[in-house]
């Protein structure tokens, strides 16, 4: 957070999170060759570049994108919803996986088996609607992930949980999660291509 990046946003996703702020990506955007794609992020001269969505797995070629482009010398991550299986990704690549709480309608779409391929340099996030899910997620790390080396976010969603209030709950809990928020819904707001 806080270091300039590439965000690629690739189209789809079989997922529909009641707090999903981009909806657009469900059906709108437009075909682009790999070669293009790569083109394009070289014109931002940026180090860091992340595939976002939607869900990026959900498109055939994003594992042969991400191989690509950790080959050109980026650092390069992919943002999935988890509920697709990331096995079989590029090792260069680091993984931020949702872990999807109650409040995100979506909590039956998790894929449990995907936690065993995080490897120290990924993250696991859990983006959090309120004290329920915070709850339910505190309880998901301790039954699903004992030995999970991956970093861990707990992340509120926008205008519905108070990141202080957040931050309190993980202080009085002990818990060893980083405390993670939109940094670019501070600077910007929810201004598409920030």
């Amino acid at each position: 957070m806080g270091r300039p990046s590439v965000f690629v946003r690739l189209s789809g996703c079989p997922l529909r999170c009641r707090w999903c702020d981009t909806a657009y990506a469900f059906h709108d955007g437009q075909s682009y060759r790999l070669e293009d794609i790569e083109e394009r992020v070289a014109a931002y001269g940026v180090q860091l570049v992340c595939l976002t969505g939607g869900e990026p797995l959900a498109q055939k070629s994003c594992r042969e994108l991400v191989a690509r482009l950790a080959t050109r010398g980026y650092t390069v991550s992919i943002e999935t919803s988890g509920a697709l299986d990331i096995g079989g990704l590029d090792p260069r690549v680091r993984i931020v996986m949702d872990v999807k709480a109650p409040g995100s309608g979506e909590s039956r779409r998790n894929r449990i088996e995907n936690i065993g391929h995080l490897r120290e340099q990924d993250q696991v996030k859990f983006v959090l609607a309120d004290r329920t899910d915070y709850e339910w997620s505190r309880s998901f790390l301790r039954e699903h992930t004992p030995g999970l080396r991956a970093e861990v976010l707990f992340s509120p969603v926008a205008g519905e949980l108070s990141p202080r209030a957040l931050a309190e709950w993980v202080i009085e809990d002990r818990l060893p999660v980083r405390v993670q928020i939109q940094l670019h819904k501070l600077l910007w707001g929810n201004v598409p291509g920030h």
